[in-house]
């Protein structure tokens, strides 16, 4: 794992000196792609091209339904929010988590956005049964105080991966878990210099994401989880960089 962070840090260089070359134009094709990836793995059916008339134009698409839509646009405002927390380097706390999550939800489910669960959920097709609601708060606040003791010091795709993993262990939302872990994990990743790493939603990496998911949750084995996401950093950073040169 060792080698695999010194060469996400050699990207990362590498990526600084090419900065000036990334337009507006490609910063927003990698956003569009991260929101039809992500809304993808939670079943949204939306295609890439789809994804990009609804957000970049204002467009509806004939057949799908309006939450649908409302998911991709959400997302979007989202991606702009933790961007602007990372730009003005505003600490992450729970009001920054709150508010991504009521980005996610917003206009889909308005007593819910922005709201810890108050009942009992289970993850459909996995072993693992989150907290009682009358813990998640007690949860949440360990989950804010290991962050703080770590943030300074953990390399930045291992926190970045590991606060993913924690928060949906935890599930303390209704719904929109997946994608608000995604979005904390990616404005971690922004803050210390790295790119919006894209989680891809076919099949066998949907299958991957969650497989591993389930040996950290079940089997107290984060390894495979943090491979995982230093893998699609990597490939998301390859990617950007091929395309700048």
């Amino acid at each position: 794992m060792q080698e695999k962070l010194i060469y996400l840090d050699q990207l990362k260089a590498q990526l600084n000196d090419l900065r000036d070359r990334q337009s507006d134009k490609v910063a927003k094709a990698f956003e569009i792609e991260y929101t039809y990836e992500s809304n993808k793995i939670e079943g949204n059916t939306l295609t890439l091209q789809e994804t990009a008339l609804v957000v970049e134009k204002g467009l509806t698409v004939g057949g799908k339904s309006l939450n649908e839509h409302l998911e991709a646009i959400n997302h979007t405002f989202a991606i702009e929010y933790i961007k602007d927390i990372a730009r003005n380097t505003e600490p992450i706390n729970e009001r920054v988590l709150l508010d991504i999550h009521k980005l996610i939800l917003q206009g889909i489910d308005n007593s819910n956005a922005g709201k810890y669960r108050t009942v009992q959920v289970l993850i459909s097709g996995a072993k693992h049964v989150p907290p009682q609601p009358y813990l998640v708060l007690k949860e949440m606040e360990t989950l804010f105080l290991w962050y703080n003791e770590n943030k300074d010091t953990m390399h930045p795709v291992l926190l970045s991966a590991e606060i993913h993993e924690r928060l949906v262990t935890i599930h303390p939302f209704i719904d929109g878990n997946g994608r608000t872990a995604r979005l904390l994990m990616n404005l971690i990743l922004l803050q210390n210099g790295f790119p919006i790493a894209i989680l891809k939603g076919d099949i066998n990496s949907r299958l991957q994401y969650y497989s591993a998911l389930e040996i950290a949750q079940t089997e107290n084995n984060k390894t495979p989880f943090i491979e995982f996401i230093a893998d699609n950093i990597k490939e998301t950073m390859e990617r950007i960089i091929k395309i700048l040169r």
